[in-house]
């Protein structure tokens, strides 16, 4: 052995020893000095049973240890107050702790701890300097109690019966404004007795605390609000909400705490009940952006019951029976900032007996829900406290169903793609409310919503406007690709629908004087079917004409089939009809108008005019009327019952009906009409306007032959007191051009042994002598070849229809070829005949009636010669009259 090497050994037995000896001195000096250098140099009292310090490793072991702050009332650090049964400390920082007064170790182990901890005031964010003289690595409790204290005394966290094991534990209440009380790296805890107070407002206690094997059991959490509502009101008048939860059991696993987020993995709640109280205050934006995260992995939340109050303490919602499980969900800065404040990865969501109760009321038998399809069993909506005015819906519905290609929000606006949507079995009414004038809205977050197929099956809904309900039966409806997305300036939203199909039966839709029903109803976007139309008066002829202040038509119309072909959009913006042809096949049409009420005083607008006002461009190339039957009757107040025109085997074509809407297109419009009148003769009609002619002019001329004058006495006799009672009109020709100020053209009658009797009031009794007055003015035969008369000056009544001028023209005709071409001199001398054999009438009546009074009374002679002279003038007026 060198000689090197024997002082090496010796060296290392020297400083060995040396430190042997220090170590040796360091405990009885730390036995003896320790508390009172503490107590000097800290802001701590500390007394102790045994203390054992390995200077080498800086290991301290204590017993029976007592702790309590100098001063209770200084706030800059954190107090203790309390008991160990047993302390021991790994690497001890001796250095720390004598120069830099901070306690730091790399694990401390705690034994029966009892003690009360005070926390620091918050960090001065002026200076930043941190208020915590304690620093651990990793702290090891065993059967601790333990209180903790805000700075203000106020109790914030307390425990009992604790086995808990830390690593990197932190502790300020820097960490508690960041809604955390503690951060770790990893932990184990068991307790009992948790009570932790994050605010002012609520209070958590939990009733047991175990962990195993990384995975945490809770039992009975609960978040109490520490102030009724009516406390929450008064206190903080801008909250919006109060809450109340109670969980008796929840589980999680691998919970991680860092400064400003909380993670962990298959938390599981079991069993909780969730109350909100709503203020009635709106929630104020903040403008304060969140740096708080949340990262949840396949969090579980069975059979929860959840309730939300009205301000008033009615209930706004509930659920019975809530079951939600969502994989992945974050909440972060990034996420905060979105319409949705958090993200997820997946979920799924189900819930039963789902009651909402507002101004409508709406309950859920059963719901399931996940980001790509959702199911909704058997709703049920009835009306609840609404304002007056306000649409209501009662109604219920078996199954809806819909599935999601994608739902998204980017830069706040959403992006929704639903690939079907199915309503099955909806059955009630929807009351509409009042109509409010149209104000333009902004699209809201919405960028583009896109449903590719809507289905409604097996349905039977009434919509009730107040006096116009419309009713479907057995509703089916598909509609595909509706495309919802803002306007290009940003003024609400347009609405697009690329293709639909609609089937109902028994549809009917009441009005105040008719139900109108359809046995079938076929739509499409190129195809419509109509059978068994049918729009009848809901009151009789007499109730009509009591109930209307002015002049108006009733209707009684039947259709056996109606039919379209073409294309239309009735739903977007751009809305438009272009059909190729419209049939209407064995129509049967009343029309009945009484002159008992009033004169409507409105100007009528000729048809050009009405199709012009149509908004939509509208454009029918053929509509076909067949085989159909037209009446039209009216009555007067002098009349014996309605008169009557029958148009049979009516058959129509209408070429080009449209609305002028479409530049470059034809706008005239061709009509061509043939029946059989009163079911006796043929009757031909073509007529034609211009809907984009501003003067509205027209045209329309027609013929008829072989018609038995006795055809047409269901017409005149109940307005003119005449019938007539011999001939044929042969033909009859007329050629009509006109405006919106009267008509003229042309008229000619070939006629044939014209006779017409005149009738008393009662329609019964022949009037012989203006019979014959009538006769001798009438020309009973037109010749083999009659010369047309001209018809001109027949001025329009501007609140008269177009037929009445129509008819004006055809009686100016009538009158000229019959009377003669100077009418109005021949009328004149019939007024005058009529009126002379009035007085005559009138004369002899008071002739008979002088003479019954007279009769046997004796007479003066001068009397008897008034009398002579009387009757002398009765008889020469009456020769005058015969002339």
């Amino acid at each position: 052995m060198g000689k090197w090497v024997k002082r090496l050994l010796i060296s290392f037995g020297i400083l060995a020893g040396i430190l042997l000896a220090a170590n040796f001195g360091l405990n009885i000096w730390l036995k003896t000095q320790v508390p009172e250098y503490i107590k000097k140099n800290t802001d701590y009292k500390v007394s102790y049973k045994t203390l054992d310090v390995d200077l080498g490793t800086g290991n301290i072991f204590a017993s029976g240890i007592s702790v309590n702050s100098k001063d209770p009332q200084n706030i800059d650090v954190i107090g203790l107050q309390g008991t160990i049964d047993t302390l021991k400390i790994s690497r001890f920082g001796i250095y720390d702790a004598i120069f830099n007064k901070r306690i730091s170790s790399s694990d401390l182990l705690l034994a029966k701890p009892n003690l009360n901890v005070i926390l620091a005031k918050p960090v001065d964010r002026k200076t930043g300097k941190k208020r915590n003289p304690f620093l651990f690595e990793n702290i090891r409790i065993s059967n601790g109690k333990i209180a903790i204290f805000k700075h203000t005394k106020q109790k914030f966290l307390s425990v009992q019966q604790l086995d808990l094991f830390v690593e990197n534990l932190q502790m300020t209440e820097e960490s508690v404004e960041n809604k955390l009380p503690v951060i770790f790296d990893r932990y184990s805890i068991k307790g009992e007795k948790f009570f932790f107070r994050p605010n002012e407002t609520y209070a958590i206690t939990i009733s047991s605390i175990n962990t195993s094997n990384g995975q945490m059991s809770v039992g009975n959490f609960r978040l109490t609000p520490l102030l009724s509502f009516a406390q929450f009101k008064k206190f903080y008048p801008q909250k919006t909400q109060l809450f109340e939860c109670i969980i008796p059991k929840m589980e999680f696993k691998d919970v991680v705490l860092t400064k400003n987020k909380v993670a962990l993995t298959n938390a599981d709640f079991q069993n909780p009940a969730f109350t909100v109280y709503k203020t009635g205050i709106k929630a104020k934006k903040n403008e304060k952006k969140s740096n708080f995260e949340v990262d949840l992995k396949n969090i579980k939340l069975n059979n929860a019951i959840v309730q939300v109050n009205k301000p008033d303490g009615n209930t706004l919602l509930s659920v019975g029976n809530l079951n939600l499980n969502i994989n992945e969900l974050k909440f972060d800065k990034e996420s905060s900032e979105q319409v949705i404040p958090i993200g997820y990865k997946d979920f799924l969501l189900s819930g039963r007996d789902i009651l909402y109760s507002n101004h409508q009321n709406i309950a859920i038998r059963s719901l399931a829900l996940k980001p790509t399809n959702g199911e909704i069993l058997d709703v049920v909506l009835t009306p609840g406290s609404s304002p007056a005015g306000k649409t209501t819906i009662n109604l219920k519905t078996n199954h809806i169903a819909f599935n999601i290609n994608k739902l998204e929000f980017v830069d706040k606006k959403l992006n929704l793609d639903i690939k079907d949507v199915l309503v099955d079995n909806v059955n009630g009414t929807l009351k509409a409310g009042e109509k409010k004038q149209n104000k333009t809205s902004e699209p809201g977050i919405i960028q583009s919503v896109i449903v590719r197929k809507m289905s409604l099956k097996n349905s039977n809904i009434t919509y009730d406007n107040g006096k116009e309900p419309l009713s479907f039966h057995d509703l089916n409806a598909t509609i595909n690709n509706i495309e919802l997305s803002p306007k290009a300036n940003q003024q609400g939203l347009s609405f697009k629908v690329k293709d639909y199909y609609l089937t109902t039966r028994n549809f009917a839709y009441k009005t105040q004087f008719y139900n109108m029903s359809l046995g079938l109803l076929k739509l499409n976007k190129n195809k419509v079917q109509i059978n068994n139309f049918a729009m009848k008066p809901l009151v009789s002829r007499a109730q009509f004409i009591k109930m209307i202040p002015v002049e108006r038509d009733l209707y009684d119309i039947k259709a056996g089939e109606i039919t379209a072909e073409g294309n239309w959009d009735l739903f977007s913006h751009h809305k438009m009809i272009n059909a190729s042809h419209v049939m209407i096949q064995s129509a049967d049409a009343n029309i009945f108008r009484s002159k008992i009420p009033k004169d409507d005083p409105k100007v009528k607008a000729l048809y050009s005019k009405m199709l012009r006002s149509i908004k939509i461009p509208m454009t029918i190339n053929n509509l076909d009327i067949k085989n159909s039957v037209l009446v039209y009757e009216e009555d007067t107040p002098e009349s014996m019952g309605p008169g009557k025109l029958i148009f049979s085997n009516f058959n129509m074509n209408v070429r080009n009906l449209n609305s002028a809407k479409i530049k470059g297109k034809s706008t005239k419009v061709d009509i061509k009409i043939n029946c059989s009148f009163m079911n006796l003769s043929p009757l031909s009609v073509n007529w034609n306007f211009d809907v984009a002619d501003n003067n509205d002019n027209f045209a329309i001329s027609g013929k008829t032959t072989n018609l038995p004058v006795s055809g047409i006495n269901p017409f005149i006799r109940p307005y003119l007191h005449v019938t007539a009672t011999a001939g044929t009109i042969q033909e009859m020709l007329f050629n009509f051009k006109g405006n919106p100020a009267g008509l003229h053209g042309t008229f000619n009658l070939k006629h044939k042994d014209l006779k017409i009797a005149v009738l008393n009031k009662n329609n019964h009794e022949e009037k012989g002598f203006l019979t014959a007055v009538a006769n001798v003015f009438l020309k009973s035969n037109s010749g083999n070849f009659p010369e047309a008369v001209t018809v001109e000056n027949v001025e329009r009544d501007p609140t008269k229809s177009f037929f009445n001028l129509f008819w004006k023209g055809i009686e100016q005709g009538l009158k000229k070829t019959l009377i003669g071409k100077n009418v109005e001199k021949t009328e004149k001398k019939v007024k005058e005949a009529v009126s002379s054999v009035k007085e005559m009438k009138q004369s002899v009546k008071e002739i008979k009636q002088e003479i019954k009074n007279k009769k046997e009374t004796p007479k003066p002679e001068a009397e008897k010669k008034e009398k002579k002279g009387f009757l002398n003038n009765i008889f020469k007026k009456k020769e005058k009259s015969e002339e």
